[in-house]
């Protein structure tokens, strides 16, 4: 009975996900290794050694836009991205556009990139 409930409550709970847009610099120094960083951080998408977060396959070439190689074909640019969150971290990527670096470099709340 009590399993029963507490699955009952469970399911009628609303979900602690929440999606939402987050801009700033898509950061891929090395393979493998993925974050964004925005106004309110930095939000990892994909450590090396470890699996990323459902949605990278919408990333696109970002080579092919504006984007700033600091290590072979590694580098980072400027992106928007629709996630859903969670307690601080991205559980999934739900879309992506790739912007002009003078977007994120006109943009006061963020900070340089690195």
């Amino acid at each position: 009975m009590r399993k029963a409930l507490l699955l009952a409550a469970l399911a009628a709970a609303p979900s602690l996900a929440a999606a939402e847009t987050r801009c700033g610099w898509i950061h891929n120094p090395t393979p493998a290794n993925w974050w964004l960083t925005d106004a309110d951080g930095d939000w990892v998408l994909m450590l090396q050694g470890g699996e990323g977060v459902p949605g990278m396959d919408l990333i696109p070439d970002l080579t092919e836009g504006e984007w700033v190689r600091t290590n072979g074909w590694y580098g980072y640019g400027c992106a928007c991205m629709e996630v859903e969150t969670a307690g601080g971290a991205v559980l999934a990527i739900l879309g992506f556009e790739q912007l002009p670096l003078s977007r994120c470099e006109a943009d006061p709340a963020l900070p340089p990139p690195s």
